[in-house]
């Protein structure tokens, strides 16, 4: 083991540091499925800011250092223990608020949120402070309705971009703060799955709204 490390040394401390970078700091993450489209879609590798909300000890979700908390709007990883995986939805609700939704229109805190038609089913939804894109389906699902519900203390309100596609809070309920990873605002990369995993050249180091 000495002669290993002796030898090695250099190369076993860079990837420690290295995973310890993705761990704590900063990495990315596949989008597998379109639960988040048109905004995501299946291919796409995102960056995950990990010091958004916290500093964390590496490989854990302990916070050693609050640094904000997630915003409405937000496009947040988070490792749900509900449904066993890693999850990409935007923030809707944050502690206090109560929202509810009327054939896809969300309520906030007894304000309709306002929408604008763009094409083919997608619109935009004009959140405070936050416009973004979202798809609704010309057949709305059930998860189209829900009755007011206030967010709880320490729990955020997750839906996807594309809703009448998306399993979000609506199944799977609030997610905690602690499940957290990080902020998402950009795609690295796209791998088009239908076209032998060529990447999409126009999805390439784009922003997210």
């Amino acid at each position: 083991m000495q002669k290993l490390w002796a030898e090695h040394r250099g190369f076993i401390v860079f990837f420690l540091l290295m995973f310890c970078f993705r761990s704590a700091i900063a990495d990315w993450s596949d989008v597998p499925s379109g639960s988040m489209k048109p905004t995501l879609v299946e291919g796409d590798r995102i960056s995950i800011n990990k010091m958004a909300y916290d500093l964390r000890i590496p490989f854990t979700h302990v916070s050693l250092y609050k640094i904000a908390d997630p915003a409405r709007g937000d496009i947040a990883v988070f490792d749900s223990k509900v449904a066993d995986k890693r999850l990409v939805k935007r923030v809707i609700g944050v502690p206090g608020d109560t929202v509810a939704m009327e054939n896809n229109r969300l309520l906030i805190n007894g304000e309709t949120i306002n929408y604008q038609p763009l094409i083919a089913g997608d619109q935009l939804e004009l959140l405070p402070g936050k416009t973004h894109v979202l798809r609704t389906s010309q057949t709305p699902s059930r998860l189209a309705n829900f009755a007011p519900v206030t967010v709880p203390e320490g729990q955020y309100l997750m839906l996807g971009d594309n809703r009448d596609n998306s399993a979000d809070s609506r199944v799977i309920g609030f997610v905690p703060r602690s499940e957290f990873v990080g902020r998402s605002r950009g795609v690295v990369l796209s791998l088009d799955y239908d076209n032998y995993f060529l990447p999409r050249g126009e999805r390439f180091m784009k922003d997210l709204k």
